[in-house]
C-alpha cells in the first residue's frame, strides 16, 4: 500500500466562490466533496443493520449512507426537497452496487414529520437499530444584532429540537444493541463569531448525547457522537460561511484543509458497529488537527 500525506490527500485552499441558494447542492459545488463511492470497500461490518440518516442525501449524511450500505445496512435517508437531486444521484449510486435506497423527503422542523419519520423508517426496513442525526442549518451573521428570531427558531428546530423528538421516537422502538449518534461539530468545543447560534445548538447536542448515553445504555442502546471539523459540503457555500471564507475554508486547521465526507464514514462505522461495544457518551473528533478538549 502506498503511504500518502494527508496534507494533499484531497483539495487544498484556495477554493472559488460559489453561492448557492440554500440548501445547496453537492453537485454544484467545486469540487464535488468526495463521498467515497469510489473509495470505500465494505467488510460486512453492519450486515443486516438498519440504519436511518437524516441529511443523507448530500455531505457527511451522504457518505455515511454509501458506506453502511456496502458494510451490509439497509438505509432510510431524509432530506429537504430542495434536495432531490442529490438523493436521486446517490439513489443512482445504491442501484450501481445492487443495494436499495429509501428516500423520505421531508422537513425535520415539522415534530409531526420528524416523529413520524422515525416510525416510517422503521416500518419501511422492518426495523430500526442505526439512526444518525446529521441533518443541519448553519447560517453565518457578522454579530449577535443580525441573528432574526426566525433564525435562531429555524436553527435549533432543525438542529436540536429535530433531534430531541426522533431520539424520543427510536428509544421506544430500538433493540438492544441499536446505535444512535448525533452529529455534533468542533463549534461545540470552540464556536466561531460568526456562527453564534449554530454553535449553540451543537453545545447542547454535545450535552444531549453524553446525557442521552447514560439512559440509553440501560436498554442496551449506545449513544455516541461524531465531531467534525472544517468539511467540504454544500452547507458552506449556501450561507454556512461568506463566499471570502468558503475560498479559504478549512485552511485554519493544523492540516491546512477542509476534511471530506468520505474522511468521516469510517467513524460513523465504527460507532454504529460491534467493534465499538464498549464505547459509550463519546464524541469522536474528526477535525483535522484542531482539539475537542
Amino acid at each position: 500500500m502506498t503511504l500518502r500525506d494527508p496534507r494533499t490527500l484531497h483539495p487544498q485552499p484556495p477554493f472559488e466562490k460559489q453561492p448557492q441558494d440554500p440548501p445547496g447542492l453537492d453537485a454544484k459545488m467545486k469540487p464535488v466533496p468526495a463521498d467515497g463511492a469510489e473509495s470505500w470497500v465494505g467488510h460486512g461490518r453492519l450486515e443486516g443493520r438498519k440504519a436511518l440518516i437524516t441529511g443523507g442525501d448530500s455531505g457527511i449524511g451522504r457518505a455515511v449512507a454509501i458506506a453502511y450500505a456496502r458494510e451490509g445496512a439497509e438505509v432510510v435517508i431524509n432530506y429537504l426537497p430542495e434536495e432531490e437531486p442529490d438523493a436521486e444521484s446517490l439513489a443512482e449510486i445504491f442501484e450501481a452496487d445492487g443495494n436499495t435506497l429509501h428516500r423520505m423527503p421531508g422537513d425535520l422542523m415539522d415534530e409531526a414529520f420528524a416523529r413520524q419519520l422515525v416510525k416510517d423508517a422503521a416500518e419501511k426496513m422492518g426495523g430500526l437499530d442505526i439512526m444518525v442525526v446529521n441533518a443541519g442549518k448553519q447560517v453565518t451573521q457578522p454579530d449577535i444584532a443580525s441573528i432574526s428570531s426566525e433564525q435562531f427558531d429555524q436553527t435549533m428546530k432543525t438542529n436540536v429540537y429535530a433531534m430531541f423528538w426522533m431520539c424520543q421516537e427510536a428509544m421506544a422502538i430500538m433493540p438492544p444493541g441499536s446505535s444512535i449518534i448525533p452529529v455534533t461539530s468542533i463549534q461545540g468545543y470552540d464556536p466561531a463569531p460568526q456562527l453564534l447560534d449554530y454553535a449553540t445548538t451543537k453545545y447542547a447536542m454535545r450535552g444531549f448525547t453524553i446525557g442521552l448515553a447514560k439512559q440509553a445504555i440501560e436498554k442496551g442502546i449506545r449513544v455516541n457522537g461524531v465531531a467534525p471539523g472544517p468539511i467540504w459540503t454544500a452547507l458552506q457555500p449556501s450561507g454556512g460561511q461568506t463566499q471570502e471564507a468558503v475560498t479559504q475554508h478549512g485552511a485554519g486547521a493544523p492540516i491546512g484543509r477542509p476534511g471530506q465526507p468520505s474522511e468521516l464514514a469510517g467513524a460513523f462505522v465504527y460507532l454504529a458497529s460491534d467493534e465499538a461495544s464498549y464505547t459509550i457518551g463519546e464524541i469522536l473528533g474528526v477535525t483535522g488537527g484542531a482539539p475537542t478538549a
